[in-house]
């Protein structure tokens, strides 16, 4: 991408001469490629800290600090090459980075409004606490424990600590949950060992989840039966991971939200996404939802922000279905849904970024076309290449010829089954909802054709 601004992208002129000085990101992947982009479009100083040297934002970055993104000493040397310090994503010593924070050191968000966003486990939480609509859960070393504890035969229903946060709490009505399995595993086999006792109004099928450092369906089981909840603990540490109902939905949503250094919330436009194998395959903007709908996001979204004092960029990924609203998970930073903001709004979620962090107001995004679809460019075949840019050539030729496209290639080493690679965004014409999706259908089938689907792995 070129230094002058384009569709949707906002005047660099007022974005770098608001912010006017240096930014740190910790991470050096496709997200803080991105940024570095925006960066260096709106003229303003980005310095990055990541442990590769061919990592995607390495090339464009102001400077780079060689180190893991975990290493506290690498961090505060970044401190001090700019004014402010953001994040690619959650997985930061919180703990090791909280003297820095004290002795100066300006992170964005600040490290106490993202803890509670750095595992599923205490998103959960949050999301409990706060009455927002969440799927019922509860962790899975409460049922460890039970087994650990002697009993007579009989297994007492353990208590429920998801039954708060919005769900229906009378019954898994609708979540494509077997009310019969509430009473699986309740008896004593025959060596005298108790199976695992879900909690009561909980049934089989269930999701299990690491509560970090999962991400693309990585660290995510489907638990269909007794033995398959006695398998998961005993090969995963059970205080690690917490388990959720199953939900069954019509479509999965997203939103990306930022609140600024005086208060403000802006929303971009609420998207549908499509997942491959539980990564996410395309995102379609704006949904055409109802006023209600799009009322009921920017509420939950400005709620949150504002209950953590968050100031930043966050992405909030939903489940809609009989149950109406349902908040999968939240993401502490820009996101994969976000992408198609680069063209389509009059700012994008990496702007927004650049100003939130940089301390300026947030704006408003506006789309600046009726609609856009971005594809992911998930790797489909297994190879390393000795030069990046030169990968998948032919493809991305094709691609960049489609009319109205933006491929966006993030330059990563080599190519495994499901990777994301890169995008292409296809803006969108049709006014109408209905004409305009079939406008995205047509147009991924345009890009089908170039860039075939990966197969889903082996569960």
């Amino acid at each position: 991408m070129g230094a002058s601004s384009g569709p949707g992208q906002a005047d660099p002129a007022a974005i770098g001469n608001a912010i006017g000085q240096p930014i740190g990101i910790v991470g050096g992947g496709q997200l803080a490629w991105m940024l570095a982009e925006s960066a260096r479009r709106h003229d303003v100083p980005l310095h990055v800290q990541t442990p590769g040297s061919q990592d995607p934002a390495v090339a464009i970055a102001t400077s780079v600090v060689l180190a893991e993104v975990r290493d506290v000493a690498g961090t505060a040397e970044l401190a001090r090459r700019c004014q402010a310090i953001s994040f690619e994503n959650e997985w930061v010593d919180l703990d090791g980075l909280a003297p820095l924070e004290a002795g100066g050191v300006h992170f964005v968000p600040r490290l106490d409004a993202l803890r509670p966003l750095v595992s599923k486990r205490s998103q959960r939480e949050v999301l409990q606490r706060f009455n927002l609509p969440s799927p019922r859960w509860f962790p899975l070393e409460q049922l460890a424990l039970q087994a650990q504890e002697p009993s007579d035969g009989r297994a007492d229903g353990a208590a429920d600590p998801g039954g708060a946060g919005g769900a229906d709490r009378s019954g898994p009505s609708g979540s494509g949950v077997d009310p019969a399995g509430s009473a699986a595993g309740s008896t004593v086999d025959a060596v005298g060992v108790v199976p695992p006792r879900l909690p009561d109004g909980f049934g089989y099928p269930l999701m299990a989840k690491a509560a970090s450092g999962g991400y693309d369906g990585r660290g995510t089981v489907l638990l269909r039966d007794t033995a398959e909840l006695e398998a998961l603990l005993e090969r995963v540490t059970p205080a690690e991971w917490i388990v959720e109902e199953y939900v069954t939905f019509e479509q999965e949503l997203a939103v990306v939200a930022a609140r600024d250094s005086q208060g403000e919330v802006v929303v971009f436009p609420l998207v549908q996404t499509q997942q491959h194998g539980q990564v996410c395959d395309w995102v379609l903007a704006p949904l055409d939802a109802s006023q209600a709908l799009e009322q009921a996001v920017r509420n939950i979204a400005a709620s949150l922000l504002t209950s953590l004092q968050y100031v930043g960029v966050l992405a909030i990924e939903f489940f809609y279905g009989p149950r109406g609203l349902l908040i999968n998970e939240l993401a502490p930073r820009t996101h994969n849904s976000g992408h198609y903001t680069i063209e389509a709004c009059t700012v994008s979620q990496f702007d927004q970024q650049l100003r939130v962090v940089g301390g300026q107001p947030a704006l408003e995004p506006d789309l600046v076309v009726p609609g856009a679809l971005m594809v992911n460019l998930l790797g489909f075949e297994n190879r390393e290449v000795a030069d990046p840019g030169a990968d998948y050539a032919s493809q991305r030729e094709a691609l960049a010829a489609l009319p109205e496209a933006h491929l966006h290639w993030y330059g990563k080493g080599g190519s495994s089954i499901g990777r994301k690679l890169g995008h292409v965004t296809l803006l969108l014409r049709q006014g109408d909802p209905e004409a305009r999706r079939q406008e995205a259908m047509e147009r991924l089938a345009q890009v089908r054709q170039i860039w075939p689907l990966p197969p889903v792995p082996e569960p």
